[in-house]
C-alpha cells in the first residue's frame, strides 16, 4: 500500500523538517500540527505540506487530526523536563495516538524512540521512552520504531550546544566525560523512516540508528570546540561535581542546557547493541554519513543552511 496522507507530530522540530521534506518530494499530503504556527515557516511554503495550530494532547484535537489520514509519524520527544512532563510527552501521547489511529482505522505508524530506552533504565528521559516504546509494541498496528543515537546536523542542539559554550568559556568543564555515543547523521534518519513508510517489510520491528563511528562525550565537545574555531580543553568532572552544575544549570533562566536526568541517562554508553553496526538493508542507508565532513561545515558557520538560520534569527523567526 502506498501511504500519500501522513500526519506528522512533532514535524516542525530538527528531525521533522527533514522528514518533511522528503515526504513532499515524494508527492505525499503532510499534515504539520504546531503549537505555534509561525515557528515552522519553514515548512509553510512546502508546497503539499499544510501546517495547523494543534494541540496534540487534547483527544477531540488529535481524532481530528488522525482521520482521514494514510499513516501517522511521531517525533515528539522531550529532553529537559519534570517526571510528569516525560510521562505526558513520551508515554501517553504514543497511547493516544495508538487509541486515535484505532478509532479512525489508521493502520500504518511510525514512532521515534531512543538508543537506552528502557522501563527500568538509570534516567526519566530513558524509562519514559522504554514505557512508550512499549505500549507501541503492544497495540494491533502496524508500527515500526526506530531508535536512534544521538542525531547530528545544522539544527542540533548538541554538537551545536558545546561549539557556543566553547565561544564563551576558556575551558570546558563536563561530566560523562568517557560514556561513549554513535552520532547519526540527520539526513539518514530522515531517510529511514520515509523508506519505511510503505514497506511491509519494516513492519512491527524496531531498528537502531546510529553512525559509523564511535567516539566519547571528551571527543565530540573537543571536536565541536575546534570544528567552531574556538578550541578548548576539555576537563572531565567526577559525578559529585557534574551533579552540582547540572543543577545550577537547571536554576538558571532560560532553556536547560543540561540537567541531572541527562547526567542519569550518560550511565549507559550510547551505542548500536551490535558492532560494527550495520543498518538493516530495507532501510537503504548504504552509505552512512561521518560526523566531521558536514558537522566541520556547520559548526564553522559555512553550511548553507546555518547561514539562513542566521538571518531567521535576525529577522526574528
Amino acid at each position: 500500500m502506498q501511504h500519500k496522507n501522513i500526519l506528522v507530530l512533532g514535524g516542525s522540530g530538527f528531525i521533522g523538517r527533514y522528514i518533511v521534506n522528503l515526504l513532499v518530494d515524494r508527492g505525499c499530503r503532510v499534515l504539520v500540527p504546531s503549537r505555534r504556527r509561525d515557528h515552522a515557516k519553514h515548512l509553510i511554503l512546502l508546497p503539499t505540506c499544510d501546517v495547523v495550530d494543534a494541540n496534540i494532547h487534547d483527544d477531540a484535537t488529535l481524532d481530528q487530526l488522525v482521520d482521514g489520514q494514510d499513516a501517522v509519524i511521531n517525533l515528539v520527544g522531550i529532553l529537559h523536563g519534570t517526571q510528569r512532563e516525560f510521562e505526558r510527552a513520551h508515554v501517553e501521547l504514543p497511547q493516544r495516538v495508538i487509541a486515535a489511529c484505532r478509532a479512525k482505522g489508521v493502520r500504518r505508524y511510525l514512532h521515534m524512540s531512543a538508543l537506552g530506552a528502557d522501563p527500568n533504565g538509570p534516567s526519566t528521559y530513558q524509562r519514559s521512552k522504554g514505557t512508550g516504546e512499549a505500549a507501541v509494541r503492544a497495540s494491533d498496528l502496524d508500527w515500526t520504531i526506530f531508535r536512534p543515537s544521538v542525531v547530528f546536523g545544522v539544527e542540533d542542539q548538541f554538537l551545536n550546544l558545546f561549539a557556543r559554550l566553547a565561544k564563551w568559556f576558556p575551558v570546558l568543564p563536563i561530566g560523562g566525560a568517557d560514556v561513549k555515543f554513535q552520532p547519526v547523521w540527520v539526513e539518514d534518519v530522515a531517510a529511514a523512516f520515509v523508506a519505511s513508510l510503505d514497506n511491509p517489510a519494516t513492519y512491527r520491528k524496531v531498528y537502531e540508528l546510529a553512525g559509523p563511528k564511535i567516539y566519547t562525550l571528551r571527543e565530540l565537545v573537543t571536536f565541536a570546540a575546534r570544528a567552531s574555531g574556538h578550541p578548548r580543553p576539555v576537563i572531565a568532572l567526577p559525578d559529585s561535581i557534574a551533579r552540582l552544575q547540572a543543577l545550577l544549570m537547571e536554576l538558571m533562566p532560560g532553556p536547560t542546557l543540561l540537567s541531572r536526568d541527562n547526567l542519569d541517562s550518560m550511565k549507559r554508553d550510547n551505542i548500536a547493541s551490535q558492532q560494527p553496526y550495520r543498518p538493516a538493508p530495507e532501510l537503504g542507508l548504504h552509505h552512512l554519513a561521518p560526523l566531521e565532513p558536514e558537522a566541520s561545515l556547520y559548526l564553522a558557520g559555512l553550511h548553507p543552511r546555518t547561514h539562513f538560520s542566521g538571518f531567521r534569527a535576525k529577522a526574528r523567526r
